[in-house]
C-alpha cells in the first residue's frame, strides 16, 4: 500500500476520500456539501457569481470534513478519514463538467429530491456513476417538505421506486439515507440539518481504502487557475496518478511549458508531497493564469499527445441510437474535450457486446 501524503495537519495520517455529490438540478446538493463541510476550498459552494445570480451550480465545487477511521479500517495505517466533497453540477447542458467531475470521485452520492424522485438529469447521473464507479449511496433529500405524519411512509414509499430503478443496475442494492440538508429551503434562517449524522455514519460504512500508488510519472486534473498576488500562480485539482513534491518541476501539458512546484496546499493546510487521490493547490511561478482554465498538468515528457488510440469501447444501454464507424463523438479525459472520429473493427453493436475503436482526434 502507498504512503500516506506527507502532511504538517494536526490531524495526523488522513485517509482522503473522494466522494461525488451528484443528482438532478435544484436537488440540494450544494446544500448538502455545505451541511456536511466543515472547509471550504476555493471553489465551493457557488462561489461563481453566475452560481449565486442563478441560483444554481455552474462549476465543480470542492469542500471537505474529517471524522475518526471507522471501525472496520482501525488495521490501517491512518489516524483519521478525511471526506473531499466533489459538488458537481446538476444541469443538462453542464453534463461534461459533470463527466470530468466524476472521473476523480471514490463513491458517489446521488442526491434525489423526494418530492420528485428519480428526474432526467437524475438518471444521466446514473449512467455516468456506473461507468465511474462501484460504490453508490443515494440520499433522499427533502424530507423537511414531507408532513410529519406522512413522513415515514413517504419516505418508504419512494426508497422502493429507486430501489426498483437501480435493480438492473451495477449500483443495485445501494443504501438510501433521507436528510433535510437545509429545512424550509435555500433563503431559510439556518437551521440544523436532519439526518446528517446518519449520513456521516452510514458514508463512513462504505469507505474501502482505494488503491493508491506514490510512484510512477504524475498526472494533475486541473479544475481552477488563479492567481495570489506575491505568491504566484495556484493550479487547483485531483492527483490522478503518481506522486508530487515541493520543488518538483511539472509541465502544463496543453501548452508544453515547465514549472517548479513553489509550495503546495490541502485544504489550506501546507504539505510537502501529495500522492494519487489527494485532492491539492500547486503554487508555481511565472505562470499566466488565464491561459489555463482546467486541463492536465503531468511530469514532463510524460503525457504524449496521441492523434489515434485503439481501445475497447461498451455501448451504454441507454443509448438508442445507431453507433456507426466515421460517426463523430465527443472523447473526454479528465476535463479535455475534443472530437473524434470512430472506426469499428466488430459487427454492430448488441446490447451486451463489447467492441474495439479507433478514435482520431
Amino acid at each position: 500500500m502507498a504512503e500516506a501524503s506527507d502532511t504538517t495537519r494536526s490531524h495526523g495520517r488522513l485517509l482522503n476520500y473522494n466522494v461525488g455529490v451528484l443528482g438532478h438540478v435544484d436537488s440540494g446538493k450544494t446544500s448538502l456539501a455545505k451541511a456536511l463541510s466543515t472547509i471550504a476550498s476555493t471553489a465551493s459552494f457557488d462561489k461563481n457569481p453566475q452560481s449565486k445570480e442563478r441560483g444554481i451550480t455552474l462549476d465543480l465545487g470542492f469542500s471537505s470534513f474529517i471524522v475518526p477511521l471507522p471501525e472496520h479500517l482501525q488495521d490501517q495505517p491512518y489516524d483519521d478519514l478525511q471526506f473531499t466533497l466533489v459538488d458537481c453540477p446538476g444541469h443538462a447542458s453542464l453534463i461534461k463538467t459533470i463527466i470530468g467531475g466524476a472521473q476523480i470521485i471514490d463513491t458517489m452520492m446521488l442526491v434525489v429530491d423526494i418530492t420528485k424522485g428519480i428526474q432526467t438529469q437524475t438518471a444521466e447521473c446514473l449512467v455516468i456513476g456506473e461507468i465511474a464507479c462501484s460504490r453508490m449511496l443515494v440520499v433522499l433529500n427533502k424530507i423537511d417538505l414531507i408532513p410529519e405524519a406522512k413522513r415515514e411512509a413517504a419516505i418508504a414509499k419512494m426508497s422502493k421506486k429507486i430501489l426498483k430503478t437501480l435493480e438492473s443496475t451495477r449500483l443495485a442494492g445501494a443504501q438510501i439515507v433521507p436528510v433535510a440538508a437545509k429545512p424550509g429551503g435555500p433563503e431559510a434562517p439556518d437551521t440544523d440539518a436532519l439526518g446528517v449524522s446518519n449520513l456521516i455514519s452510514v458514508l463512513s460504512s462504505l469507505v474501502m481504502v482505494p488503491q493508491r500508488q506514490a510512484t510512477g510519472p504524475l498526472l494533475l486534473s486541473v479544475d481552477h487557475c488563479f492567481s495570489i498576488r506575491g505568491q504566484g500562480t495556484v493550479m487547483t485539482g485531483t492527483v490522478l496518478t503518481g506522486a508530487v513534491a515541493v520543488g518538483d518541476n511539472v509541465e502544463i501539458s496543453a501548452l508544453k511549458e515547465t514549472r517548479k512546484v513553489k509550495s503546495m496546499q490541502m485544504f489550506k493546510k501546507p504539505v510537502q508531497k501529495a500522492i494519487q487521490g489527494d485532492r491539492l493547490g500547486v503554487c508555481v511561478t511565472q505562470f499566466d493564469p488565464k491561459l489555463l482554465e482546467r486541463g492536465l498538468v503531468c511530469s514532463p515528457g510524460s503525457l504524449p499527445t496521441l492523434y489515434a488510440a485503439v481501445v475497447a469501447v461498451r455501448k451504454i444501454p441507454y443509448f438508442k441510437s445507431e453507433i456507426k464507424s466515421k460517426s463523430k463523438y465527443h472523447i473526454i479525459i479528465g476535463h479535455e474535450n475534443v472530437m473524434g472520429k470512430v472506426s469499428f473493427f466488430s459487427p454492430p453493436f448488441t446490447k451486451t457486446a463489447d467492441s474495439s475503436s479507433s478514435s482520431s482526434t
